[in-house]
């Protein structure tokens, strides 16, 4: 695979930032944005789609933690 020159890294970019903005303005309901999602994995190498789908799902729970705080689990109950 050949690196994408600078005019298709900033098509790539661009195509993910607006299916990321469909996702985030329709509540992550990728039916509502498949036509983003189509444009976004034609103008990426299929390596870039997987590491920023991954990285926006790192992202939300990063966030989700930061405002929410983070509760353990409960584990199971320890005999009396």
């Amino acid at each position: 695979m050949t690196a994408p020159s600078s005019a298709e890294r900033k098509a790539c970019w661009e195509a993910r930032d607006q299916l990321w903005r469909c996702l985030d303005d329709n509540n992550d309901k990728a039916t509502c944005c498949q036509n983003f999602q189509s444009e976004f994995e034609a103008k990426c190498p299929a390596q870039w789609v997987k590491y920023f789908m991954k990285r926006r799902d790192f992202l939300k729970y990063k966030e989700k933690m930061q405002t929410d705080g983070f509760t353990p689990a409960e584990g199971p109950k320890q005999p009396s």
